[in-house]
């Protein structure tokens, strides 16, 4: 069986880094009707020409229009997907009923995946939205592995897309309230302030405000704050649950983490296709998640219950690496790269090297010599998206990322 690796996009650039380390497929949001407005999105002219450059990759492309809907709105929708389907989108992704019979008659030959924004949770929505003619349905991140298989069992024809890593909401499927209600930005509406990862205090009421203490194991305050989601050591249980389709969540973050979140899974899906009942997780695929921005980790509910989804310690992201230069080009006459800083480094440092074509993670390079593209001597790269050359014997390719561990 085909499994798919599904990364986001939030614009054409992190597009073309998730195609490059190995996405099968990838979601992007238009300037309208997405709930990711903050993210760079896609004009119509800009999706029309990421449609394109996925397709020459032999890659798939999925355009969410996953808001709930007003009256408003309908025109305009209904236009959008008539554009998506001329264009050659490989499927909208939607969650409102009405935009789904909206999309039905005006892009009949669009197919439709059902958001997880609409909560699927059990085999007879499932069996309703596959009557509908909704193709694929991307699940709830609240289901354990069994609820998932029952549900495959009972619709086995019915594509099944599960979320295996990255942030989760604090409300039930996303469906959150929060930031409406506090900033009057609606979450459901492309507009959400992530009200959850705010710090909140608790005073007693009808007193003079004194804090109440919160004790949650002495960890903290932070009661509404998710822990990030990992799956990466239950690819044969997703597999056999009848998930086709492995999603990323992130539209809003960086090329870096895109790069090494799909690198990740990428390798584990490519050995567990290989490896077939024999295949067992590489703690290297664990310890590789760890050098881009994550909170703490955690199964969800997947294993059944809930593997303590909150995180109480904080809700800043952590790496344990960050992205150093980006590689524009190798000229392998004269063993040397073009590279764009990103970050800080000088001459003597060692960088970690980042790449889908290598056969193992971990190549290092130690940073002995550096130029301007004047050719003038560079010992301190500070200048951020600066053009240097760094002079290595080892072969690297345009796309390829350098990165340096952080110092603890």
């Amino acid at each position: 069986m085909k499994f798919e690796l599904l990364a986001p996009a939030g614009d054409f650039s992190k597009l073309k880094t998730a195609l490059y380390f190995g996405a099968d497929a990838v979601y992007v949001g238009g300037k309208q009707f997405s709930l990711r407005a903050l993210a760079g999105n896609f004009t119509d002219e800009a999706l029309a020409e990421a449609v394109g450059y996925t397709h020459r990759c032999g890659k798939k492309i999925y355009v969410t229009v996953n808001i709930f809907a007003k009256n408003g709105d309908l025109a305009a929708a209904e236009r959008y997907f008539a554009f998506l389907e001329s264009v050659g989108a490989d499927a909208a992704i939607v969650s409102d009923p009405g935009l789904i019979f909206l999309a039905q008659n005006c892009a009949p030959r669009l197919p439709i995946h059902l958001s997880t924004q609409a909560n699927t949770t059990n085999r007879l929505s499932a069996e309703f939205w596959a009557k509908t003619g909704v193709k694929r349905v991307v699940l709830a991140r609240e289901l354990s592995c069994g609820e998932i298989a029952e549900i495959h069992r009972h619709q086995p024809q019915l594509e099944l897309e599960a979320f295996i890593h990255g942030a989760m909401c604090v409300s039930y499927s996303g469906r959150c309230l929060l930031s409406n209600y506090l900033s009057g930005r609606d979450g459901n509406r492309g507009a959400c302030v992530q009200a959850c990862r705010w710090k909140y205090e608790i005073r007693e009421s009808g007193t003079d405000g004194a804090f109440l203490p919160i004790e949650e194991d002495g960890r903290g305050t932070y009661l509404l704050n998710s822990k990030d989601l990992n799956l990466i050591d239950y690819l044969p249980e997703l597999a056999g649950a009848g998930v086709v389709s492995f999603k990323i969540e992130g539209r809003m973050k960086s090329e870096y983490y895109l790069a090494t979140v799909v690198n990740a899974y990428r390798r584990a899906i490519d050995r567990f296709k290989r490896a077939g009942a024999e295949y067992r997780s590489d703690p290297l695929f664990r310890e590789e998640l760890k050098k881009t921005a994550h909170r703490d980790f955690t199964t969800a509910y997947f294993l059944g219950g809930n593997d303590s989804t909150i995180n109480y310690e904080n809700s800043q992201s952590a790496g344990t690496h960050r992205f150093t230069a980006l590689v524009l080009s190798y000229d392998r006459e004269r063993r040397r790269a073009l590279v764009e800083m990103r970050n800080h480094f000088v001459c003597g440092d060692e960088l970690e090297v980042l790449s889908p074509n290598d056969g193992s993670f971990n190549r290092h390079i130690r940073v002995n010599r550096l130029e301007n593209e004047d050719g003038a001597p560079v010992t301190d790269a500070k200048r951020v998206q600066e053009k240097l050359w760094l002079y290595t014997d080892l072969p690297l390719a345009c796309g390829d990322i350098l990165r340096k561990r952080e110092q603890a």
